[in-house]
């Protein structure tokens, strides 16, 4: 009887057991696998432009945009970790955060810092957005853990919206 129930346990799906309906993990699942998604996405895009700001400001901006980026990779295993507590699979590759990633790519080969700053606002903007939907589907399933976990995802996002936000509004007054 031991061996079979090895056997089986071996068989077993990757499934966690939780207090939430397997309906409301599925559906917290998914959303956090699509911030999952824009959180590589946006990495990706802050160390694309961490390399390549150039211009007056290069160190203070290279510096920034290099915490943000840490700041942002952070969270990606918080996340996936979360995933398979609420019993679901995560992203597997490139290919997979490509296909439900939000976060628009960047691949231009000069972007000016203001552009740079500006377009990433506005992405943190976009996320924030989108972690509140998840926030959203928490809240019905009451699921406090995630929530509580996306609340300060939210507190980080504002953050660096808002130093983007001063650091353009610094170097549009300053002609840079």
């Amino acid at each position: 009887m031991k061996t079979k129930e090895l056997i089986a346990r071996r068989k077993s799906s990757l499934e966690t057991p939780g207090t939430a309906t397997p309906e409301a993990r599925r559906d917290i699942a998914a959303g956090l696998n699509l911030l999952l998604a824009d959180m590589f996405a946006l990495y990706i895009k802050t160390k694309n432009f961490h390399w390549h700001v150039s211009g007056p400001h290069f160190r203070d901006y290279h510096l920034m945009l290099d915490a943000q980026a840490d700041q942002i990779f952070a969270t990606t295993d918080v996340i996936a970790e979360r995933v398979r507590k609420l019993g679901a699979t995560t992203l597997r590759s490139i290919g997979h955060i490509a296909r439900l990633q939000r976060v628009l790519d960047n691949d231009a080969e000069f972007v000016t810092p203001l552009d740079m700053l500006s377009e990433l606002r506005d992405d943190n903007v976009g996320v924030i957005s989108r972690l509140k939907e998840v926030h959203g589907t928490c809240d019905d399933a009451g699921d406090v853990a995630t929530a509580s976990l996306i609340e300060v995802w939210i507190d980080e996002t504002e953050t660096r919206i808002w130093y983007l936000f001063e650091t353009a509004q610094t170097a549009e007054n300053a002609g840079s």
